[in-house]
């Protein structure tokens, strides 16, 4: 059943190991489901299981197909990709719908070399779960929300000094005056973070 699973795996192709999208991953816990009883009970045979290793096999063939004839379908089964950063801000519309936390998209970006969102120019979350970015040139860093942890969790809702201050939430940067208590017009939340416009760390 393990040489079954190999060459059955092996058949799907490169992209079906390297990038697991839902679909794929369905795939992978179906073999893996036909595979275990014949592993591990006598009295299971193997025709059975390797009968369903064809049948996922041919499926797995028959939907790939049928993606690369329509477009619906195929963002249907596979997803589509989603812009989770535009322009050094996060597009708060299409992050809520994702499964996906503010922490969990900042770590994926300080794990590559961000420090604060005006270093981005575009991040895309793939129908895989990798997330794609697009980094502005160095001449072109603007300022934006620092998401480093020391300075991201020192939040304010007062302002106490003048300047730039991003939103926790969206990374809407605002030019204020001290003393104010701003609410941010893109997200309507009131929590605020100094900003940077350093360059990326290469």
């Amino acid at each position: 059943m393990f040489t079954a699973a190999l060459i059955t795996l092996r058949l799907t192709g490169k992209r079906g190991v390297k990038q697991l999208s839902i679909f794929e991953l369905v795939i992978i816990i179906s073999l893996g489901s036909a595979a275990g009883d014949p592993m591990f009970y006598e009295d299971v045979g193997l025709i059975p299981a390797l009968a369903v290793f064809i049948f996922v096999l041919l499926f797995y063939r028959l939907l790939t197909w049928l993606s690369s004839k329509s477009e619906k379908f195929e963002t249907f089964v596979e997803g589509r990709p989603i812009y989770i950063i535009e322009h050094g801000q996060i597009c708060f519309s299409n992050f809520k719908r994702e499964d996906l936390s503010t922490e969990e998209l900042f770590m994926e970006l300080r794990s590559q070399g961000v420090s604060h969102l005006g270093q981005v120019k575009l991040a895309i979350l793939e129908p895989s779960g990798v997330l794609s970015i697009y980094f502005y040139k160095d001449e072109e860093v603007k300022s934006g929300l620092c998401i480093l942890p020391r300075e991201y969790n020192r939040k304010i809702k007062v302002i106490s000094a003048a300047g730039e201050y991003g939103c926790t939430c969206c990374g809407y940067v605002i030019n204020v005056e001290p003393g104010s208590n701003p609410i941010c017009p893109k997200c309507k939340t009131d929590q605020w973070a100094v900003t940077s416009n350093e360059q990326r760390s290469q």
